[in-house]
């Protein structure tokens, strides 16, 4: 349901050990290994604890059964029905009020004699264009929670990978101020060094040192940020936000797809664009249920059983009292001071709306397709120049310092050096993290995620 093709979105993540708790700016290493965490497993966990998804899988489940109730409505109903009545008698005989006996009559006229006993199954059908308009109207709000969840479920997964790749992201972002800082470390102490030996000033020292402190403070705001991403990706994930995780080692990006084949799959499973037609089914539905009313509806009752003055098959003298009634009956509107239309034109004005929102959906996806596409292309072409500009900031680097130890260039070459290495390669895992979103936002937006 989530990755369907052969390949796996990944961030390029080197040694990634972040810590389980932070305080007081310093930070603790478990003794136990953290168990390691695909994406994919991210995502199920996910699903699992999400209280958003939840609801709208609650209302997909509720959907489906309210649209069986609505297509059994159509079928005839079964009844078991027992009933006994007493009525006091009024001491006349039911002989003076039209009945062949000499028992006492009841009080009630509408009841048939002092003691009553029925025992019937009764079967009954109800026929008219409002079943029908109820059956379409549970379809349209089932396919409307169906696409809604499948909404519910890509934004959750476009959640998820952006907070996936962004505890990546900081891990390796984290690695390379470690790295700055035990190059300024390293720094200081050739200009200390070459200052003891009078080849440079003390203030290429004091410079050095300003440097090294601006790296200590990127350390720990590297360390802060990464453990907020990952307590948003575990409060997403685990019960407690500060159970341990590593992510697993990430292979290369894969390709982009082509653009024929994503259109392709975008205009096949779109799910606000199946949501928005849902809704407006839903709404003829409504409106073809409020245009019922104006018809006749037509009521079938079939009873079998006994209701007689004694609770057996057969009465006194051999009469039998088992036997059947049918009836039919139909309901003709004729006058409802106009409830009925007024009830029409609400339903269509809703339909008109329903209408809109379509269009607009679909309107909205074309154009989310070439943003997404857009997007991943641009940065798909920029990895290779990333790539190429930490190489070459890191032989500048490295080139610059040689020339420091040589008396050719100054302090402030060197430390615009490390500042640009420092840069190139945060903008290389920005860049990865880019092109793993935008790819991912393609295969959301595509179903294939």
């Amino acid at each position: 349901m989530y990755w369907k093709n052969n390949e796996r979105l990944r961030l390029t993540v080197a040694g990634l050990s972040l810590l389980a708790s932070f305080a007081g700016g310093q930070t603790a290493v478990s003794t136990t290994a953290a168990p390691e965490l695909t994406l994919e497993q991210a995502i199920v966990r996910a699903m699992a604890n999400e209280p958003a998804f939840a609801a709208a899988r609650a209302d997909r489940d509720v959907s489906r059964l309210e649209r069986t109730n609505a297509r059994t409505a159509v079928l005839p109903t079964a009844t078991y029905h027992n009933q006994a009545i007493y009525t006091q008698p009024n001491g006349v005989p039911a002989s003076r009020i039209g009945q062949v006996t000499d028992a006492p009559s009841p009080v009630f006229i509408a009841n048939n004699a002092v003691r009553e006993y029925a025992s019937q199954g009764v079967f009954n059908e109800t026929l008219g264009l409002g079943q029908i308009a109820a059956i379409r109207l549970a379809d349209a709000n089932a396919a409307r929670a169906e696409a809604e969840l499948e909404i519910a479920r890509r934004g959750l997964v476009s959640t998820v990978v952006s907070l996936y790749y962004g505890v990546g992201a900081g891990g390796s972002k984290l690695d390379i101020a470690r790295e700055a800082l035990a190059e300024a470390d390293h720094f200081v102490e050739t200009t200390q060094k070459r200052e003891a030996q009078r080849e440079v000033a003390h203030a290429d020292v004091l410079k050095a040192q300003l440097t090294q402190q601006q790296r200590q403070r990127e350390l720990l705001d590297a360390e802060v940020a990464a453990q907020k991403a990952r307590l948003e990706l575990a409060v997403l994930l685990y019960p407690d936000p500060s159970t341990p995780f590593t992510l697993t080692a990430a292979a290369a990006p894969p390709m982009l797809p082509e653009r024929s084949s994503v259109e392709e799959l975008a205009r096949k499973n779109n799910p606000e664009v199946r949501s928005a037609a849902a809704s407006l089914l839903g709404s003829q539905a409504d409106t073809l249920s409020s245009q019922s009313a104006l018809l006749p509806e037509l009521n079938l009752n079939f009873t079998y059983g006994i209701d007689a003055t004694n609770f057996g098959v057969n009465g006194p003298d051999g009469i039998r009292n088992l036997g059947y009634a049918m009836s039919a009956q139909v309901d003709i509107p004729v006058w409802d001071w106009l409830s009925t239309e007024r009830k029409i034109k609400i339903s269509r004005i809703r339909e008109k709306a329903a209408k809109a929102v379509l269009t607009t959906a679909q309107r909205r996806a074309v154009a989310s397709l070439q943003e997404f596409y857009a997007e991943a292309a641009a940065a798909n072409k920029q990895l290779a120049s990333l790539d190429a500009s930490v190489t070459t900031a890191r032989e500048s680097l490295r080139l610059t310092e040689l020339r420091y130890i040589n008396g050719e260039s100054t302090v402030l070459e060197v430390v615009d050096a490390q500042n640009t290495l420092s840069s190139a390669e945060n903008a290389r895992i920005d860049g990865n993290v880019r092109y793993q979103l935008a790819l991912a936002n393609l295969q959301t937006l595509t179903g294939t995620f």
